[in-house]
């Protein structure tokens, strides 16, 4: 057998301040030429893997390894001279959090191009040339004009693609890509993962860490499944998700969206917090006995997988229900439309002075209780149509009527009354959120209509619960979150002050199926408890298939085809629409029976 291009070997993390290793003797090979996936739950240890191997877990973090080896380099305690060396050129790393990872001073042409200035890849007068040809390849358009530009004046698919542009800028030997494609709506995701593998063609190893099962399942050779810090099941991806042998796994699968499945989704018991001691799964385990809880199960060879041997089969309890009200609901009249836009146009300037259209004579309406899914590719102008809604920014023709009053013509201090009836879930936690302000502070402040502090740290707890939190994480700091435990937050504020409205911009795409699974499942909760409607705006079509009513597509700023959501799906009538959903990549489905009875039936 060759020697492997990366060499893991029983890799433990541990942070200070935290009881519980948030990695767990960890052991990986990666080959040059081939494609290592990492899934799991958010907050399962992936990206700190990621980082650790790339000597970037952070202050206050202690890692051991007994080797953790590239290319015959041994990475453990490498002085930074030689990180330096390392990292952009042998090594290429693409980080999740696309707007805090690009220096927000930089134009996005200098951002991409350090990796060739610095490793002297390619000369100064061929500089420009060379970006230009990156940003191509990952499929920005005008990238003479985008190279110009700031990261805050980009999309979030736009940022992803950049980001993708510098790591893979020096050609390195191994590329980590961590949610590589979370922004990215199917059609640049497909292009995106065929570049990606045209690297791994032509010799370049690639550890891809991803929440979606069907862009893993496509791209991966060899797949390792995390929770709680631990590695449950690895193999090849063919063995992994054509017959899992951990109950985990399996749930992973039938957790998954399906773009060909009923409109709507399998009810999924959501997972409580990881044990901090023996086997994660005892406290959600009835069968589960005292030895469950203080050894960790014993990690068993099943011949081409490695799966761990469970002391007991998991078995699934839901949480307590949680009850969403509204605070201070008014009046509503159920016969006008709760959001209506009215031939509403918006552009942008260019670096160049030139205006470019982002929403261009766009009319739609949003009823109480209803779902409308906002579905197009990077830079169409979804996200422009959520700061529209919220009157973040105002049309410059047209208008934006919300539960009947002229939104986009009042000025804020008539707004700021009604701000707390529409809610905002960013697609970018982590820049929405003040860095100083603890997880319980941020929800706190959608909370200052209750009459006490004790009943806001009640509140706090419930809605934590309610997203799929553990209370204990509220006193954290948002950089010390996951980026799914990030989303989660957002969410449990949106939801915090009970809205009438909630404008969700990507609310799902940094969150695992299973967490997934659940945060639809409360949103379609708190819809038929309260009446909220949601302006939900995704690239992922799957998931808008089981959860909206109404379906609008968006090329270039316009909407080009709406209507029901089994009508688009089903029979679409737009060439891009039908473009679009041609390139969902789909969700693999087991093949095998192996310990799927230990999996209760309502989650099948």
């Amino acid at each position: 057998m060759t020697e492997p291009l990366l060499s893991v070997r029983n890799l433990s993390v541990e942070f200070g301040s935290v009881d519980a290793p948030a990695v767990r003797t960890v052991s990986l090979r990666l080959d040059a030429g081939r494609c290592l996936a990492l899934v799991g739950e958010s907050g399962s240890g992936k990206s700190v893997v990621a980082r650790s191997l790339l000597g970037l877990a952070g202050t206050g973090a202690t890692v051991r390894a007994d080797t953790i080896d590239f290319d015959g380099t041994d990475l453990r305690d490498l002085p930074d001279r030689h990180w330096r060396r390392l990292r952009g050129r042998r090594i290429g790393f693409v980080l999740q959090d696309a707007l805090t990872s690009l220096d927000p001073l930089r134009r996005v042409g200098h951002e991409v191009a350090e990796p060739l200035r610095i490793h002297r890849l390619v000369s100064p007068d061929d500089l420009d040339d060379a970006v230009l040809d990156l940003l191509e390849a990952v499929g920005i358009p005008d990238p003479g004009d985008r190279l110009l530009q700031f990261p805050h004046e980009l999309s979030g698919g736009l940022r992803q693609r950049a980001l993708i542009a510098s790591a893979i800028a020096a050609k390195p030997s191994l590329l980590i890509a961590d949610e590589p494609t979370t922004a990215l709506d199917v059609s640049v995701q497909q292009q995106i993962l065929r570049l990606l593998d045209t690297y791994r063609t032509g010799g370049t190893a690639v550890l891809l860490i991803s929440h979606d099962l069907a862009v893993v399942a496509d791209m991966a050779d060899t797949v390792s499944v995390m929770y709680a810090g631990v590695v449950v099941e690895q193999g090849s991806a063919a063995a992994v998700f054509g017959n899992p042998a951990h109950p985990y796994t399996v749930e992973l699968l039938a957790a998954a969206p399906r773009i060909d499945g009923p409109a709507r989704r399998s009810r999924v018991a959501p997972w409580a917090p990881a044990a901090r001691t023996g086997c994660p799964f005892a406290p959600r385990c009835p069968l589960a006995e005292d030895r469950c809880r203080e050894r960790l199960p014993e990690l068993t060879a099943l011949g081409d997988q490695h799966a761990t041997r469970c002391l007991r089969p998991g078995v699934h309890v839901p949480r307590e229900r949680t009850t969403h009200r509204r605070i201070g609901r008014p009046e509503e009249d159920s016969s006008r439309p709760l959001l209506e836009f009215t031939d509403v146009s918006h552009h942008y300037r260019r670096p160049d002075g030139t205006a470019r259209r982002t929403v261009d004579s766009v009319s739609l309406t949003l009823s109480r209780g209803e779902t409308l899914g906002v579905v197009g590719e990077s830079g169409s102008g979804k996200s422009t149509l959520a700061r529209l809604a919220m009157a973040h920014i105002a049309p410059e023709t047209g208008t934006v009527t919300f539960d009947g009053r002229p939104w986009s013509l009042l000025r804020e201090r008539a707004r700021r009354p009604s701000r707390h009836r529409i809610q905002l879930i960013d697609q970018d936690p982590l820049s929405a959120f003040d860095p100083r302000y603890t997880v319980e502070k941020i929800i706190a402040e959608a909370l200052h209509r209750l009459p006490s502090s004790t009943a806001r740290a009640g509140r706090i707890v419930e809605l934590l619960h309610s997203v799929g939190l553990d209370p204990g994480l509220r006193n954290r700091l948002p950089a010390r979150l996951s980026g799914g435990q990030r989303q989660r937050v957002a969410i449990a504020r949106a939801l915090a002050g009970g809205p009438d409205l909630l404008v969700a911009d990507e609310p799902v795409s940094a969150l695992d199926v299973t967490i997934q699974a659940q945060i639809l499942e409360l949103f379609e909760r708190v819809q038929h408890e309260t009446g909220t409607a949601l302006l939900f705006i995704s690239h992922d079509l799957a998931v808008v298939r089981q959860l909206c009513d109404r379906v609008a597509v968006v090329q270039h700023g316009r909407i080009v085809e709406t209507g029901r959501t089994e009508d688009i799906f089903d029979d679409p009538r737009h060439p891009y629409t039908r473009q679009l959903l041609d390139a969902i990549p789909r969700t693999p489905t087991p093949t095998g029976s192996t310990l799927v009875d230990l999996v209760p039936k309502g989650i099948r």
